[in-house]
C-alpha cells in the first residue's frame, strides 16, 4: 500500500510539473518564440496525459516514456535551437531534471518493492 501512495505522489508530481511546463510560456513571457513554445505545450500535453493515465493503472512503460520526454526537454534548447535565451533554456532544463528524478524515482521504486517493506 505504501508503494502505491509513493507511484501516486510521484504521478501528481509529473501532473504538476506538465501543467508547469504547458503554462511556462505565457508565465516567463515566451509565446512569440514559437519553437520552445510549441515544445513547452507538446510536450506539456504528453507529460499530463501520461501522467493522468497512471492514475488509472500503472505501466513501467509510462514512466519511461515520462523520463525520455523530461531528456528531451533537457537537450531541446542546444537540439531546437534556443539556448541563447537563458530563461526559456533554464525553464525547460530545470523542468525536465524534475521530470526525469521523478520517473526514475517511479521506475526504481517499481523495480525494488522490497524498499517499502
Amino acid at each position: 500500500m505504501a508503494m502505491m501512495e509513493a507511484r501516486k505522489s510521484l504521478d501528481w508530481i509529473t501532473l504538476v510539473l506538465a501543467i508547469c511546463l504547458f503554462i511556462s510560456p505565457w508565465v516567463i513571457g515566451f509565446t512569440a518564440a514559437m519553437v520552445p513554445a510549441w515544445n513547452a505545450w507538446i510536450v506539456g500535453v504528453l507529460l499530463g496525459a501520461l501522467a493522468l493515465a497512471m492514475f488509472s493503472v500503472f505501466a513501467e512503460w509510462e514512466e519511461w516514456v515520462s523520463l525520455v520526454l523530461g531528456l528531451w526537454l533537457i537537450v531541446s534548447p542546444w537540439l531546437l535551437g534556443f539556448k541563447a535565451d537563458t530563461n526559456i533554456m533554464t525553464t525547460h532544463v530545470a523542468l525536465g531534471v524534475l521530470v526525469v528524478v521523478a520517473s526514475a524515482w517511479a521506475v526504481w521504486d517499481f523495480r525494488h518493492p522490497h524498499a517499502h517493506a
